[in-house]
């Protein structure tokens, strides 16, 4: 069992074999599965969820975990993080974050609320519209700050393109500020994401 456990590997695809089991349960319980405009809706914003918890969930660790405890760590124990930590962390994270607005985009598409959503609304009753809308921007902005200010800055920061010294700290600051920018964008994004679902 400690073996099972020991490999990610094993334990995400025992994972996705249950997700499939379950699913062939629910729906071929309820009379079967068609493969319609409202399964694709519902498979897109399943991976819309899964990539989107691993976005901010990835958001949340750099916020909380990792940035605060650096001045915690010995310089010798520096380059764990730097050289093999926060370059995989950070691959994870900015392709969650592509993922969960490209998902999203195709979910609101599915729907029909694409249009009216980018909107925010305007001039089709707002409510749901302006919610999800607001949501979406929010998301598309806080992508923009992961894959423009963040990751390239971070390159810099970790070492992966050349950078002086004097560069590295600016570096470091502007990825701190976009970071935290898309922390403090999170929860008004959430709010409006499930306010949009559960509200209207």
């Amino acid at each position: 069992m400690s073996d099972f456990f020991s490999s990610l590997s094993k334990v995400v695809h025992a994972s996705l074999i249950l997700a499939i089991i379950l699913f062939l349960i629910l729906f071929l319980g309820d009379g079967g599965i068609v493969i319609d405009q409202v399964f694709w809706s519902w498979l897109f914003r399943y991976f819309h969820v899964v990539s989107g918890i691993m976005w901010i969930g990835l958001l949340w660790y750099f916020n909380f975990v990792q940035v605060p405890n650096m001045t915690k760590i010995t310089d010798e124990q520096k380059p764990a993080i730097t050289k093999v930590i926060a370059p995989a962390a950070l691959f994870w994270f900015r392709w969650a974050a592509l993922v969960t607005i490209v998902t999203g985009l195709i979910v609101a598409y599915l729907n029909g609320y694409l249009h009216e959503a980018m909107t925010l609304g305007i001039g089709s009753g707002g409510g749901k519209y302006q919610a999800i809308g607001i949501g979406m921007w929010l998301g598309i902005v806080m992508a923009f700050n992961v894959w423009f200010i963040i990751w390239p800055n971070q390159k810099k920061v970790l070492g992966i393109v050349e950078a002086s010294a004097e560069v590295k700290p600016i570096a470091a600051k502007k990825a701190l500020i976009a970071s935290r920018t898309n922390t403090l964008l999170s929860l008004p994004m959430l709010l409006t994401m499930v306010a949009a679902q559960n509200l209207y």
